[in-house]
């Protein structure tokens, strides 16, 4: 989670009081974050969940407190006015980074503290909503060093050229990727880009190559009065998102904030700080959060969370900042009503009955499991219930199982939930590879079968001489130690070689599989030596164990 930090100096005077380190620490975390270990220094740190961006600064979290402990309840509203500046949008943009919303700021005094979190803020960002720059990339200009209008457009490598920030001389497009630190390490951002974007001024200074670099001409400083900001990326709704929290943290440094016209491409007025406009229900706020608190209840939790609410009958209209990107669906403003009227407000009495737990029956056999294959010479390991369907299936040859598909996948190899051990101790194998040999690993945990959860257990040799007998005999010993009744019967999964893998039946039910694992499959997970393996149902033979035995 992002870790913001900042002096309290600089807070309390964001505020508009003193307010105490002491508050300080028992009011932040219930609106979303952990505190760090406060000192006795005037710096702090605040780590804040991931839903709400608008809080990544010392003055986004001032102006939230500012409502969350009633000295300013509401949502806090920021004048704009019209500055005449136009950035043109050429459609050039189109296929390679296709939204842009600027803004400017006016009349501001840029202290080390605001320096320090305007930097901050801008990486946090870049991190967070913006996906490491993929979807959103920011920049921060002194506009008195450029002359608008301004262009974005599209442009080929080798014909622009201008000192980038941190450097002394000048670079085209192409040597900015291949030389400086920030180009090497978003380059892949561009990757099969013909044409790469560039925002400039009306003389064809540079200002940006979003989202790599900004221009060392417009650099900020503790002497810049008047900022450009710039907002480019592939998601409108975060690039508008971020630019309205740039800006609305901006002027809560008492600056002015001054619209641009976007031209082109995208025709608009920029920043847009309009408000969202939600409507609840009474009734089913109250069902929601489990306590009746009335409609002047949720108002006022509203307003304590910095919002604006009026009551309309049965419902509670509702205005929202828009800067609380994290508020999608009306079940996150009954969230926000819950926090308002304070959590420490909800529940009753602990009850004193003393009461003992146990291990279930499916950790108590695990914990078997476990002793056993360690007195077998074999090493745990635990790896991710995340794996791909490459690795599932289309590797390991295994039966497919219904899938529990992610909707939308960070990586390539993480794209569903595993229904078998298998592949991801295989990954532990691969990556060791280097090491010596022989090398024994299992491991215990979870699989998505059928779409149902279910304990499984799975082990892995690999060395010079594995063999199906070998497997054979740990497979047996594991059985006869957990007191099994089975036999054994041929199968032909193409994980196996042919003719040296067998099935687990126990009750007339596979309960699992074991034997030498087919040359094609490994290397398809990349292993350079013979592995035998075998995996079991242990939810299924639960019912088959008596944990009075151990």
């Amino acid at each position: 989670m992002p870790v913001i930090n900042f002096r309290y100096g600089d807070l309390c005077g964001l505020i508009g009081k003193k307010v105490s380190k002491d508050v300080l620490a028992d009011r932040i975390p219930m609106i979303g974050a952990d505190m760090h270990d406060i000192g006795d220094t005037d710096d702090m740190a605040v780590e804040f969940f991931p839903d709400r961006p608008d809080l990544y600064s010392a003055e986004g979290l001032a102006r939230s407190l500012r409502s969350f402990l009633g000295i300013e309840e509401g949502m806090k509203r920021y004048g704009v006015t019209d500055t005449g500046i136009t950035v043109n949008v050429d459609k050039s943009v189109k296929e390679v980074r296709p939204y842009i919303l600027c803004a400017a700021v006016f009349d501001i005094e840029i202290s080390d503290d605001l320096l320090k979190s305007l930097m901050e803020m801008q990486e946090k960002l870049h991190l967070t909503i913006g996906r490491k720059r993929s979807k959103v990339a920011i920049g921060v200009h002194d506009l008195d060093k450029v002359k608008p209008p301004f262009t974005y457009r599209a442009a080929a490598p080798e014909k622009i050229s201008f000192v980038p920030l941190a450097k002394s001389e000048k670079w085209d497009l192409r040597e900015i990727l291949e030389k400086h630190e920030k180009g090497i390490e978003y380059a892949h951002l561009l990757a099969g880009k013909k044409k790469y974007p560039v925002i400039s001024d009306s003389n064809g200074e540079v200002l940006s190559f979003p989202p790599i670099i900004n221009g060392s001409l417009t650099a900020v400083t503790t002497e810049t009065k008047n900022i450009f900001v710039d907002v480019t990326g592939t998601d409108l709704k975060m690039v508008k998102g971020a630019l309205n929290i740039i800006v609305t943290a901006l002027a809560e440094r008492s600056a002015s904030i001054g619209t641009v016209e976007m031209k082109g491409m995208i025709e608009c007025d920029s920043p847009d700080l309009t408000p969202l406009e939600w409507k609840i229900k009474i009734e089913e706020c109250e069902r929601f959060i489990g306590k009746r608190i009335g409609s002047k209840g949720i108002i006022k939790a509203l307003r304590r969370m910095g919002m604006d609410a009026a009551e309309d009958g049965e419902h509670i209209s509702v205005l929202v900042p828009p800067t609380r990107l994290d508020i999608i669906h009306k079940v996150d403003i009954y969230e926000d009503v819950a926090a308002g009227h304070g959590f420490e407000n909800f529940g009753s009495s602990h009850r004193l009955e003393q009461t003992s737990g146990r291990k279930s029956n499916i950790t108590l056999i695990s914990d078997r499991l476990r002793d056993v294959m360690i007195g077998l010479g074999y090493t745990e390991v635990t790896t991710l219930t995340l794996s791909s369907e490459d690795d599932e299936f289309g590797i390991s040859g295994l039966p497919v199982k219904g899938v529990v598909k992610i909707k939308n996948p960070i990586t390539e190899d993480h794209t569903c939930l595993r229904s078998s051990l298998l592949p991801s101790v295989m990954r532990v194998i691969r990556k060791n590879k280097h090491r010596d040999l022989p090398q024994r690993v299992f491991e215990i945990g979870d699989v998505i079968a059928d779409t149902k959860r279910q304990r499984s257990l799975c082990a892995v040799a690999t060395h010079s001489r594995t063999s199906f007998t070998e497997m054979k005999s740990i497979a047996e010993s594991v059985l006869r130690e957990m007191r099994i009744r089975f036999t054994l019967r041929p199968c032909s999964y193409p994980a196996f070689i042919e003719g040296r893998g067998a099935e687990i039946m126990v009750n007339g039910v596979c309960a699992g599989y074991f034997g030498e694992m087919s040359p094609h499959v490994i290397t398809k997970f990349d292993v350079n030596h013979p592995v035998i393996f075998f995996e079991m149902n242990v939810s299924g033979l639960s019912g088959s164990i008596s944990t009075g035995l151990f």
